[in-house]
């Protein structure tokens, strides 16, 4: 565990590193600079940037020159946003008379090998590559001629950079240009994760220079045999050995690095962290390292079977820590151990990771942040405690589990398991939390970054859902509302049928769709609202099943068409009549659904260019016969009478048809209008009063005026402390 996490200054806990606090004292406001960063980073081409024509890639505009902090900063908001880095933003850097570079750290990015000549051409002093599965072992030539300034190189998970193939061809005992890698006099911290198929050679001509190492880490790697090839790396302050195989062999080589502080040799794979004589082996290793302050034995048989031992006085419940009681760890890692180390009581360390409480899962989280084996299952403790249990530090668990989702995007369990503690985050233990709007647009953010990139998955897209359910709709989301939007209609869509998620995504879209206005409205019909619904429709008509789904995907076209022109027509165009009058035929007793029809082609109507697409005998006939529609207290029965008042408002020449004539379908409205009770409660929002107040105007039928009128009436008198 890095040492910086070992101080506490959080008034939250005495027993927990502060990383894990940033959201308990978030009511600041959101800084400028983010704010500009975040806004270049979507901008680039409206900012700082031009679009090279001969190339068709990004280029800083001319006469720009950026210092090394901003370059920093925006390629740093660009690697933690959820647009990778690529090829083409690479290239803004491109000139380094204009750009300036000296820290990089890329994590799941789109770079050729290419691409990160140019970033290393700055002369860089740290890189960090990560989850970068484009990088091939062309990019180790760049490494080397460019590197000679590097003091610290992380590799994490790029298998392409050595590939088996290539490692097996190798000469160890040639001059290969990889005997150059990483060579650098200045080199100090070093991290290759994930090579296991990196001979002992290799290590043996690396560390026969890299003299100066204080910082080691080969998690991940093979066996490393006895190890004593390392012995005169005695820098070495942090040594990093997680799933390492065989690694009994090396505690001799090990125990001679004095300079030690930091030790992991941690273990999560079940069976590959026995050792045969393990409370020897963790005593030899303490008593031999005067300085260790942090260690890490989790998955192991280390930490014995619990059989206390006193010295000096003093007991400890692990054997081999005994000579520690009086100098305890700063931190000791005991996640998983063998029989439940972390459980007992007398143990020489200050922080503790591991599952005995909430504090040591938390502390055990922020451990193996970037280790999505261990993450995976210290985030399903962390689920289970919010959901049995109460939970004192809920802002830093917060930061943890966002922390976590942002860092495996692509782990579908870690995305799962962190939704779920999400949302019983938001729905009350925390609610405090997410008042504050940064800590809410983190949250949603979070939320659809996983569910965009799970969008396939059931249980993922139920999480999200439900945890967007908490939110307040559509204040709380409209700053990512087309991504949303995108992700819902997926749902109705894509998601099997009849499944929760279906049912719960086409709610969330109708509950947006109704608090929405003016573009937001037109960009729900352009993402393919009504196309969506109409294939619902066309999919319940088919089975002949009127269920909650159909209902709702009507009253969700009629909240899109709400004083929407352009939504109107795309109803239109895609046959809705056609399936207003299938509907009609096959579902006639349904209220809730005759209802939000009903409602939809009052929209329709409001819209005088798509009348003449109302003006047939058949629809017509449908609304005259609706006129005296009982169902659903009036509502069906009114919006009949909105539709005809707006058709015939246009004046007697536009009624074309002559069955059903105009008189008699407007008696027929009148009479319907006398037999309503004015004190009837209604199902509708009006957004504004502008249709109604129209319709009062039209003197040439009186019947619309008639009908404006009592709406209006109806409306002050039931609701009028609303108005």
């Amino acid at each position: 565990m890095p040492e910086k996490m070992v101080q506490n200054k959080c008034s939250h806990s005495k027993a927990l590193p502060p990383e894990v606090c940033s959201f308990c004292n978030s009511s600041a406001p959101e800084k400028l600079l983010d704010i500009c960063f975040d806004y270049i980073n979507k901008h680039l081409l409206e900012t700082i940037c031009y679009e090279d024509p001969v190339t068709n890639r990004l280029s800083l505009n001319p006469g720009l020159t950026l210092p090394v902090e901003i370059c920093e900063r925006l390629l740093s908001v660009r690697s933690n946003s959820f647009t990778p880095v690529h090829s083409n933003f690479v290239n803004i850097f491109k000139d380094t008379n204009c750009t300036r570079l000296k820290r990089v750290r890329l994590r799941k990015s789109k770079i050729q090998d290419a691409d990160l000549e140019i970033l290393l051409k700055h002369r860089l002093i740290e890189l960090e590559i990560s989850k970068c599965s484009d990088l091939t072992y062309d990019c180790v030539e760049h490494i080397s001629r460019y590197g000679s300034s590097l003091s610290s190189i992380t590799i994490d998970d790029c298998p392409r950079i050595f590939p088996s193939h290539f490692i097996s061809k190798l000469d160890m005992d040639a001059e290969p240009f990889y005997k150059h890698v990483f060579l650098t006099t200045n080199l100090k911290k070093l991290a290759l994760r994930g090579f296991s198929n990196l001979p002992i050679k290799f290590f043996m001509k690396f560390f026969f220079v890299a003299i100066k190492l204080t910082h080691l880490d080969l998690s991940g790697s093979g066996d490393l045999g006895n190890f004593d090839y390392a012995n005169h790396l005695i820098n070495l302050t942090s040594l990093v050995l997680y799933n390492v195989d065989n690694l009994e062999k090396a505690v001799p080589a090990i125990c001679k690095l004095k300079n030690l502080k930091h030790l992991d040799i941690s273990q999560s794979r079940e069976d590959h962290g026995l050792y045969e004589k393990s409370t020897k082996v963790l005593r030899t290793l303490v008593e031999s390292l005067p300085k260790l302050t942090s260690l890490d034995i989790s998955g192991t048989n280390l930490a014995g079977r619990g059989v206390a031992e006193t010295t000096n006085g003093y007991v400890s419940d692990i054997p081999g820590l005994s000579s520690r009681v009086n100098n305890p760890l700063q931190y000791l890692g005991l996640y998983e151990t063998s029989h439940d180390a972390c459980l007992r009581h007398d143990i020489p360390a200050k922080l503790i990771a591991g599952n005995a409480n909430e504090e040591q899962i938390l502390v055990a989280a922020i451990a193996y942040l970037d280790r999505a084996e261990m993450l995976q299952k210290v985030m399903n403790e962390l689920f289970h405690m919010f959901r049995f249990e109460n939970i004192v530090h809920v802002g830093q668990a917060l930061n943890i589990v966002l922390e976590a989702m942002g860092r495996h995007l692509d782990e579908r369990h870690i995305q799962i398991s962190g939704s779920a503690t999400l949302f019983y985050i938001v729905k009350g233990t925390g609610r405090e939390l997410h008042d504050d709007m940064r800590v809410k647009r983190k949250i949603i953010t979070t939320l659809l970054n996983g569910m965009t990139v799970h969008k396939f998955d059931d249980t993922m897209m139920r999480n999200g859902c439900l945890t967007l359910c908490q939110f307040k709709i559509p204040v709380d989301v409209l700053f990512d509302y087309e991504r949303l939007v995108k992700i819902l209609l997926h749902s109705v869509h894509g998601m099997a049928q009849e499944s929760f998620v279906q049912r719960i995504g086409i709610y969330l879209l109708n509950s947006l769709a109704c608090q929405v206005d003016g573009y937001q409205k037109v960009k729900l019909g352009e993402l393919g609202a009504i196309d969506k619904m109409m294939w619902l429709i066309t999919e319940r008509l088919g089975r002949g099943i009127c269920d909650d789904v159909l209902e709702v995907a009507w009253s969700t076209m009629w909240n899109v068409t709400d004083e929407t022109p352009l939504n109107c027509l795309k109803f239109l165009e895609n046959k809705g009549m056609e399936y207003f009058l299938s509907c009609l035929e096959k579902f006639p007793d349904k209220e809730e659904l005759l209802r939000n029809m009903m409602g939809l082609l009052g929209n329709v109507a409001e819209v005088k260019e798509l009348r003449h697409y109302l003006i047939t005998p058949e629809y017509l006939s449908v609304f005259s016969r609706l006129l005296n529609s009982r169902s659903d207290g009036i509502e069906v029965s009114y919006n009949a009478a909105g539709v005809i008042s707006h058709i015939a408002s246009d004046g007697p020449e536009v009624w074309t048809v002559t069955d059903p004539p105009r008189n008699y379908v407007l008696f027929q409205m009148e009479d319907a209008i006398n037999r309503w009770d004015l004190n009837s409660p209604r199902n509708i929002n009006y957004r504004s009063f502008e249709p109604i107040l129209y319709l009062v105007k039209v003197y040439h039928t009186p019947t619309c005026q008639y009908w404006a009128v009592w709406a209006l009436a109806n409306l002050t008198t039931v609701y009028g402390e609303l108005i």
